[in-house]
């Protein structure tokens, strides 16, 4: 009887986070096989996109994105990004647009500088900086008081500290309607509401620095 009350019990604790992992990935359909780019296409001229150990590697001398070949409106997308040593810059893109050498719309920041700026929203080509603010950066900015509002969220030490400089980072975008929310690390970066992009692309970036390989994983999406 003994034995049985072990094997019983080690049963359930394998089990348990077995368990979980099916809740946590419920609804969710990954938007990377990790063996190819199926679904994913470059948009530029340039920039390589390789596959090794289920990750995606870019590679490249100036900025471009990989983007999804389908749209998404509201959704939650999850992602992780790995940023490489020295200046690096990144970027989940999503409710974007995709002309020829040109992507452009939200992007969930990746700061790997002293800024520390991760997980705030910024508009691509576009409109800038829209949470952190900046007065008279962005059309999005309202007011000073807006600006000033962002800029002492982004130094509490829990948003400012949410990216691992040197290590996998996990975003969580979630949109409905006019409402955005990013995460990074389980940390709420971003939450505001806004309404210029209704549906578009998912997008991962390469900053442009020559030599630099900028990494993705686990990149999945559950449509809402």
């Amino acid at each position: 009887m003994k034995k049985i009350s072990i094997l019983l019990a080690l049963t359930v604790l394998i089990m348990v986070p077995t368990l979980h992992f099916a809740q946590e990935a419920a609804g969710f359909k990954a938007l990377f096989n990790g063996k190819d780019q199926s679904g994913w296409r470059n948009p530029y001229e340039w920039g390589t996109v390789e596959v090794k150990d289920g990750e995606f590697h870019l590679t490249a001398e100036k900025k471009f994105f990989l983007v999804t070949e389908k749209e998404y409106a509201d959704f939650i997308f999850e992602g992780e990004v790995h940023l490489p040593k020295g200046k690096a810059n990144s970027g989940f893109m999503f409710r974007c647009h995709v002309e020829p050498n040109k992507v452009y719309g939200y992007q969930a920041e990746v700061d790997g500088s002293d800024r520390r700026w991760s997980g705030g929203l910024y508009d691509e080509s576009r409109n800038k900086w829209v949470w952190p603010g900046k007065e008279g950066n962005s059309v999005l900015v309202e007011s000073l008081a807006w600006a000033d509002e962002s800029q002492v969220y982004f130094a509490k030490p829990e948003v400012k500290n949410a990216l691992k400089r040197n290590g996998w980072n996990k975003y969580r975008i979630t949109c409905k309607g006019n409402k955005i929310k990013i995460e990074v690390n389980g940390v709420v970066t971003t939450e505001i509401e806004n309404d210029i992009d209704a549906k578009g692309f998912i997008g991962i970036q390469h900053h442009g620095e020559k030599g630099a390989t900028y990494r993705f994983r686990n990149l999945r999406i559950k449509e809402l």
